[in-house]
């Protein structure tokens, strides 16, 4: 049995920054600049929101 690319973790940590990308692209100015305060850069604030939804539970 072969796995494919899609059921690696890896793939679910992609999926996971390329929808928080979007959600990135969504927000707000303001909410975007908060987001830069609190982190300092586009990629540590994405990070956390990766992260975030990496560790949320499931909502049933």
């Amino acid at each position: 049995m072969t796995t494919s690319p899609s059921d690696t973790p890896d793939a679910a940590v992609l999926d996971a920054a390329l929808q928080m990308v979007e959600v990135w692209n969504r927000l707000s100015a303001d909410k975007q600049a908060a987001l830069l305060k609190r982190f300092g850069t586009q990629e540590n604030a994405l990070a956390a929101l990766v992260t975030t939804q990496l560790l949320a539970p499931t909502q049933a």
